[in-house]
């Protein structure tokens, strides 16, 4: 069973304080002004990409349709504001019934999306769609960023997996987040067990260097690990001496050991040594796996390696050097009054120094060539066009309130990989360049 697909809430009593105080005083100010029941549209998107990427990828939608469905200011949340004189009486009420009643578009989770992509589309009352900035950019910057890292590292492994195994290196709770982010991106497997009974990704793990010195010698570590997970499992050979390792492994576990797993050294020469020394000894078919802060570059160098799986921690959770995906959320469209009737006009924010806003309510579609691999990323804000027609993008997530378009973790990491095989080829290059498909305007 996956849990994900339960709609389970978050470990939290309510979401609602995932916020910025001044969402809420503008919600009074608004409430004050008689603005706060204008209908509005907000968007998400970034100006650009990290430097040097060629595409980002979407993750985290599930996590934030959950988040909405649990964005509730009960007692003890009021209580809270109340004693800190967030916001006055008259606004407490209002939120002591706040349920968010408006729709929600978006790319859908493993889509990859360029700089101007509205990969979030909020719309509803000013006042309930602007609760929901913070926490919104707060899981997809997050998320994002390690599925972008996470789909580099397996595009430079090609068909070999790879394991999440960074908890050890972020906050507990981003763990979990990024465990799933990472599955999103092409990882295979996690060593976070949150992450397994959460999500339901697989989860793997065998020993470390500790379980090795708790013994007397190599041998009686290695012969304690297989008497009790059977010789199919991984035995860690660099706590001494790699060679001599190898060979004891083989020796107590025989040819039929599972895998060797190397974490530290020359991880090219020790790889290639380790693979001659196992075949010499009969176990052909037991695997290598390497970790050791491993990142898309160092994946991509193993390449030509007899190497069979990767373990990524460190460089995974922190976005492998790009740890958010600068993703903002701006109002792009509004009424001039409260009637629910009234037309939308487009708004945007003008300023120098790179951060202006194209206004309107958005659609977005990506043109293929004549070989259906994507050339451009088109956006507008009128008619679509309708050799576009076939190729929008954004898709229902919310309607009046409801989810919509809650969906089993492994479609979103198919169709992930489906998205990036429909870039162009230097999409999966490592070396730095502009997006990989122009983002034009309809």
């Amino acid at each position: 069973m996956n849990t994900a697909d339960l709609g389970l809430p978050v470990d939290v009593p309510s979401t609602a304080l995932f916020t910025d105080h001044y969402e809420l005083t503008m919600l009074q100010a608004a409430l004050k002004a008689g603005t706060a029941d204008r209908r509005s549209v907000f968007e998400v998107f970034t100006r650009r990409l990290p430097e040097g990427r060629r595409y980002g990828v979407v993750a985290g939608t599930g996590r934030v349709l959950d988040a909405v469905e649990n964005f509730r200011f009960d007692a003890d949340v009021i209580g809270f504001l109340r004693e800190r004189r967030v916001v006055d009486e008259e606004t407490l009420q209002w939120l002591a019934s706040y349920r968010f009643r408006g729709d929600i578009w978006g790319y859908p989770e493993g889509e990859v999306y360029f700089p101007g992509s509205p990969i979030l589309r909020v719309e509803g009352s000013f006042a309930e769609c602007v609760l929901l900035e913070t926490v919104i950019l707060s899981i997809l910057n997050h998320d994002s960023a390690i599925a972008a890292a996470a789909s580099r590292m397996a595009s430079a492994a090609g068909e070999r997996p790879l394991i999440e195994m960074g908890a050890r290196r972020t906050h507990e709770l981003a763990a979990v987040a990024a465990s799933r982010a990472a599955y999103v991106g092409g990882f295979t497997t996690t060593s976070d067990l949150a992450a397994g009974f959460r999500y339901d990704i697989p989860t793997v793990g065998t020993s470390a260097h500790a379980f090795t010195l708790l013994h007397d010698n190599e041998r009686d570590a290695f012969q304690a690990q297989v008497n009790s997970l059977g010789p199919g499992t991984t035995l860690l050979v660099d706590t001494y001496d790699v060679t001599e390792a190898v060979r004891t492994a083989v020796e107590v576990a025989g040819p039929e050991l599972g895998a060797v797993r190397i974490d530290s050294g020359d991880l090219l020469l020790v790889a290639h040594r380790v693979r001659q020394q196992l075949d010499e000894l009969g176990a052909t078919k037991t695997k290598i796996v390497v970790t050791s802060d491993l990142d898309e570059y160092a994946i991509a160098s193993l390449a030509a390696a007899p190497v069979d799986a990767y373990g990524v921690g460190t460089q995974l959770v922190t976005g492998s050097g790009h740890p958010t995906c600068s993703m903002v959320y701006k109002l792009v469209a509004r009424a001039h009054s409260a009637d629910p009737h009234a037309p939308l006009a487009a708004v945007a924010k003008k300023s120098v120094g790179g951060k202006s806003s194209v206004g309107g309510r958005k659609w977005a579609a990506r043109r293929p060539d004549e070989h259906g691999v994507a050339e451009a990323e088109v956006i507008g804000t009128g008619p679509v066009p309708v050799e576009l027609a076939d190729h929008e993008l954004l898709v229902e997530l919310i309607k009046g309130g409801e989810v919509v378009a809650r969906e089993p973790l492994d479609t979103v990491r198919d169709r992930h990989a489906a998205a990036r095989a429909r870039l162009p080829l230097s999409a999966t290059q490592l070396s730095k360049g502009e997006a990989v498909i122009p983002t034009e305007y309809a």
